[in-house]
């Protein structure tokens, strides 16, 4: 079977469902605090591949890859640099083979943790580095690289550049914003939504949207400021089971599942096209958001 680009089935009117988190999974599986999750796909690929079925059980369209620390600048904090590509393709083979043929697998890209403002690291230190970790995602069975959790323009164009001119992958780019005390939404380097809809566009970003920082309800006035500057492209949201709260000296998300689909229908009126979950979200969020899709489309 061949499957339709992301791009061309919302086109075509398709509401979508992404998956949700990742991390916290791995470690009910027993990762441990400090432990690479993406050496994971070498050493325990059989619990990757169980949190990536899961998320197909659910009900998503899509799911990510155990890559988003995968950069070579990422991995190098393990020793493990010299291993990216054989990582990356990994974290792609095996999210290929949970989704079957009638999935998209969407590949995680996220910062490298080096800052250009501080001249930690070159433009082109950063293309290469994102070329190798997008070419060895494509060639484990990638769709298209969702390029997440970003906040530098700077570094989210060496990214989109990178895969655009190295791979057939689709292009997600998507930025993590914060509610300031005006009550703007911006990065932690001062990028609003409209500004970064605007530069990663322009870059050749086939699907944008937003990711972490905020739970359902927050995502809805960003996707409004993101559809005031682009009509026409389609927007993802990878949204937190709500606003985090410590308890007993850790973060826990106490959004429910159905207190967090209960914002689908705005959401969507919003703008958005694709909906998902990122940190404390669970297949169960996931079943709860497509029971709402399904309602819709």
């Amino acid at each position: 079977m061949t499957r339709e680009r992301i791009t061309d089935a919302v086109k075509n009117g398709r509401l979508l469902v992404s998956d949700g988190a990742w991390g916290t999974f791995l470690q009910q599986k027993g990762l441990k605090a400090g432990e690479c999750p993406e050496s994971w796909n070498l050493t325990h690929a059989d619990a990757v591949l169980a949190v990536a079925g899961s998320y197909i059980e659910a009900g998503a369209d899509m799911i990510q890859t155990n890559s988003f620390g995968g950069s070579r600048f990422k991995l190098e904090h393990f020793g493990l640099s010299d291993q990216a590509s054989e990582i990356n393709e990994a974290a792609a083979r095996i999210s290929r083979q949970a989704a079957g043929e009638d999935h998209w697998v969407i590949a995680s890209i996220g910062p490298t943790g080096k800052m250009l403002i501080t001249n930690e690291v070159t433009e082109s230190d950063l293309y290469e580095g994102f070329k190798e970790q997008a070419l060895a995602l494509e060639k484990g069975g990638a769709d298209a690289i969702c390029i997440e959790t970003m906040f530098d323009l700077e570094e989210t164009t060496q990214a989109i550049k990178a895969a655009k001119e190295n791979t057939n992958c689709e292009i997600i780019a998507t930025f993590t914003f914060e509610l300031t005390k005006k009550g703007e939404f911006r990065t932690m380097m001062g990028v609003s939504p409209e500004q970064y809809s605007q530069r990663v566009i322009e870059h050749g970003a086939d699907i944008i949207g937003t990711n972490c920082g905020n739970g359902m309800e927050r995502m809805i006035n960003i996707v409004r400021q993101i559809r005031s500057v682009e009509g026409g492209v389609p927007v993802l949201v990878h949204a937190n089971a709500g606003l985090p709260v410590n308890v007993d000296g850790k973060d826990v998300f106490p959004e429910k599942p159905d207190e967090m689909a209960g914002f689908v229908k705005e959401l969507v009126s919003s703008g958005a096209n694709i909906i998902g979950g990122c940190c404390g979200t669970t297949p169960d969020h996931i079943s709860a958001i497509k029971a709402v899709v399904n309602e819709l489309s």
